[in-house]
């Protein structure tokens, strides 16, 4: 701290913001982690984890003959590339092909089953956040627990009610959804809304108190707060949820597979019998897995500033 004489016999304060004090092990840390060496070890791990995939990627453009008889990496002496595996894997009619209706499908299921549990999960986080209702607690750890609860459980049970209904005592219900795109969106957002509700509400519990009861008093009810105040606040954790719901649902087989019907199945549930049929179809395959994934990297790649900040939510305080 100093001090200075203004000349008028008013004395004038300033001071400097004391310095964030590190423990002797963050220093260590810290400075490993930052070496050349760990560097150099971060950037082999990186060509290691991404060498497989960029084989495969190459692999799909390559010659039937070649991708059979040589490895990928034979390219760079003899290049040569053709189009001809995403031709038959996208359009042709066989046993093979049609992969682009499959990719239709794959769109069709991925965009309601990923706005719809977004939708649902902030609005339970408001409920269970800024609201005040008999039971709040006990229902938010009933759905906190429902995360350990392997999906493969209702799997059965849903499809039961699916096409049979259910019994209401003095009539019977039934579903006209076995088989649809209603059925799978249905089962998406049930699987989905544990862990939605259980990051949004953390990523809630940031917002200030003080905010949303000044609005209250302004007379504001709660769709309004929700609407101006809530809403805006929670977009990157909202795009990070999103991110995880798109990936998972668009990676998905077993969901796929249970409830939808051959004419709404996903793409990789096509992918899946390509590679049981026609296992040693290697061109086919590799172009295959590349159609799959593009759409994801796409996502990711788009949002993944939203991704860490919406899983470290509620994780620091202060």
């Amino acid at each position: 701290m100093t001090t200075a004489d203004t000349g008028a016999g008013a004395i004038a304060t300033t001071s400097t913001p004391p310095a964030v004090a590190t423990t002797p092990i963050q220093g260590r840390v810290k400075q490993r982690m930052t070496s050349r060496t760990a560097s150099a070890v971060a950037v082999i791990i990186a060509i290691l984890w991404t060498l497989p995939t960029f084989g495969m990627v190459l692999s799909s453009f390559r010659p039937e003959n070649e991708i059979k008889t040589t490895g990928w990496w034979t390219f760079f002496t003899n290049p040569n590339l053709t189009l001809q595996n995403y031709d038959e894997v996208l359009f042709s009619s066989g046993t093979s092909g049609r992969l682009a209706a499959f990719f239709l499908n794959s769109l069709i299921i991925v965009i309601p089953a990923t706005i719809i549990p977004i939708a649902l999960c902030a609005l339970a986080a408001y409920a269970f956040t800024a609201m005040n209702w008999r039971g709040r607690d006990w229902v938010f750890i009933g759905v906190f627990a429902l995360q350990i609860v392997p999906l493969q459980m209702a799997l059965i049970p849903l499809l039961r009610l699916f096409t049979m209904g259910f019994n209401l005592g003095f009539m019977q219900v039934k579903l006209p959804i076995s088989g649809t795109f209603w059925a799978v969106w249905i089962a998406h957002t049930i699987f989905a809304l544990p862990l939605g509700i259980f990051l949004l509400h953390n990523f809630m519990g940031e917002v200030p108190k003080t905010l949303l009861e000044a609005a209250a008093i302004d007379g504001a009810g709660h769709a309004r707060i929700f609407r101006s105040i809530v809403l805006p606040l929670l977009l990157p954790a909202l795009a990070a949820y999103g991110i995880f719901q798109f990936l998972w649902v668009w990676n998905d087989l077993l969901v796929g597979l249970t409830f939808a019907s051959p004419e709404s199945q996903p793409l990789t549930v096509r992918l899946g019998e390509l590679a049981g049929s026609r296992g040693s179809e290697w061109q086919r395959l590799t172009a295959g897995a590349f159609v799959s994934i593009v759409v994801p990297l796409g996502v990711f790649f788009s949002l993944q500033r939203y991704f860490v900040r919406g899983l470290l939510a509620g994780s620091v305080k202060g």
